[in-house]
């Protein structure tokens, strides 16, 4: 299992020597340089926060922290939604030696009790409307210390009082290879794990991102709206790339149509990261015609392969480039992403510097030409350490020489271009045949009656599996016609089986079709109709 070194790709730029630091000792440092050039926006209050003030108020969180007994290799939660005062604390967190870990606000009492439990969280910050939920599940696993940004009832730790602290910051360890961050990964093939993030992965990877999309208009004023949660690797990447680039964020805590037309309108956002369904939003929803958009220069896509008609036509409707680029939290954000000048359509960019990949045959586990799909793996310095607690699924994943297994199902063109089709344990096998629903699923989403589309493999006697589409439809749709018009674009083997309409498609926060879940309302919907009958 070998590299054979003839077909290993590599970056098309070299690689560089990261900093030997921790991620919050290169940011703040970064942040004394730029003093009272402007940091952070809180986009439903407009609260502004320079840099300076940035780097004072994360070196005031560490020392509130430690001082009421938060040390070197603890690990703070975070349960909130996107604000300033995310990236303070998280970053205050990890100056004071600790290790941090996001966990999605909307999460069951369950959901939470299993991550502070699995993660061994001592700390929790939290806002004062989910405190209640925080506190159970925080009983439920033996407790933990609560820090809360808001109201409160004598019981925890005001954000505001830790930020009041006048102690002294106490001298941390410096160890760049040391544990940072333990993202949990989106779950969209069973439960979620704890991926394990060094400080020098996140740093290599926030400095291999700006160095290879580095732009020539990087001098110019630059605000990116931040409204992917920060819980994500996605989120709390995109915060940080701003502000290692010296751009301005703006948070927004969720995603809401109206409000986040107004503050693209408003700020006069110029960078935007988002996810496939918020570009069909963008592309087809009514709505986007009543605002000014055109401050928009730079338009990033991510978490899934956007097929390359929607890409071309989002970028035609907003005046602006829209590329994509592809990751994931096992590599501290970003694989490959497009170039300024050098973008490619339908594909997710090249390889950023330091980094190999190498596209291996799933079966044979034998290299395959460029061209020919098969599993993606990649090896670079922003390769995470494992995931927490669990040394088989480590082992599986990581190869004695380093590669990481992806799971992901992709080709390289000739000029090292990736082109993502989809997930390894997602193809559907239709009479032998491999079928990748990413593939419909983009020609479905060009059809004008058509919002969102996801295709799960159902099932069958004959064939061994045949594709299902779940549409959200725009007003009425004919789903036989619908079938056709497919039809008369794809292979036999690739037709759909069925159709069903639906109000929506589940996915995880960050954007990413949740098809186990959809397997589940398809197979309840199976039972149902053989009871009917």
């Amino acid at each position: 299992m070998g590299a054979v070194d003839s077909v290993v790709i590599e970056s098309p730029i070299p690689a560089f020597e990261v900093p030997a630091t921790t991620l919050p000792r290169y940011m703040r440092a970064l942040a004394r340089e730029r003093g009272e050039q402007l940091a952070i926006v809180e986009g439903p209050t407009g609260r502004r926060l320079t840099y300076a003030q940035l780097d004072q108020q994360i070196g005031r969180i560490a020392a509130g922290l430690v001082s009421c007994g938060f040390g070197s290799g603890d690990t703070l939660l975070m349960v909130a939604p996107n604000s300033p005062e995310w990236t303070i604390v998280a970053l205050g967190a990890l100056a004071a030696g600790g290790i941090m870990s996001g966990a999605d606000p909307a999460s069951s009492v369950s959901d939470l009790a299993h991550q502070m439990g699995d993660c061994g969280a001592r700390f929790v910050f939290t806002t004062d409307c989910l405190r209640e939920k925080v506190c159970e599940a925080a009983t439920a696993v033996g407790g933990a210390t609560l820090v809360v940004l808001g109201e409160l009832d004598g019981r925890d730790i005001g954000y505001h009082s830790l930020l009041a602290s006048v102690d002294p910051e106490s001298p941390t360890a410096e160890d760049p290879d040391a544990l940072a961050a333990l993202p949990y990964s989106s779950g969209t093939t069973g439960l979620p794990k704890g991926v394990r993030l060094s400080h020098r992965a996140i740093l290599s990877n926030l400095l291999q991102f700006s160095v290879h999309l580095r732009e020539p208009d990087v001098k110019q004023s630059a605000f990116r709206l931040v409204f992917l949660p920060m819980f994500h690797i996605s989120g709390f990447f995109t915060a940080l790339l701003s502000l290692v680039e010296g751009r301005t964020i703006v948070t927004m805590p969720r995603f809401e149509p109206e409000s986040f037309l107004q503050a693209l309108q408003d700020f006069r956002i110029t960078h935007l990261t988002l996810v496939p369904s918020l570009v069909h939003f963008l592309l087809h929803h009514p709505l986007v015609a009543r605002y000014d958009l055109s401050s928009l220069r730079r338009v990033g896509c991510g978490a899934a392969p956007l097929g390359k008609t929607q890409e071309q036509e989002a970028g035609k409707r907003l005046g602006c480039t829209v590329t994509q680029s592809y990751g994931m939290t096992e590599a501290a954000g970003v694989i490959t992403t497009n170039r300024p000048g050098r973008e490619r359509p339908g594909s997710g960019g090249e390889l950023v510097p330091g980094t190999q990949a190498r596209v291996i045959d799933p079966v044979t586990l034998a290299d395959v030409p460029r061209g020919t799909p098969g599993e993606i793996w990649f090896r670079g310095p922003q390769a995470f350490l494992g995931y927490h607690n669990k040394p088989e699924e480590t082992a599986a994943t990581i190869t004695s020489d380093g590669w990481v297994r992806t799971g992901d199902i992709g080709y390289f063109d000739l000029e090292g271009y990736l082109y993502v089709t989809d997930r390894l344990k997602e193809l559907i096998k239709v009479k032998g045949f491999q079928v990748a629903p990413a593939e419909l699923e983009a020609l479905l989403c060009s059809h004008p009656q058509v919002v969102d589309a996801a295709v799960i493999g159902r099932a069958d006697e004959r064939c061994g599996e045949v594709p299902v589409a779940y549409v959200v439809p725009r007003g009425a749709l004919d789903t036989l016609i619908l079938m056709d018009w497919l039809a008369q674009r794809v292979p036999e083997y690739k037709r759909l089986g069925d159709v069903v309409a639906c109000d929506a498609i589940p996915k995880t926060p960050a954007g990413k079709l949740l098809r186990r879940e959809l397997r589940l309302i398809d197979a309840r919907r199976a039972a149902g109709e053989v009871e009917r009958r």
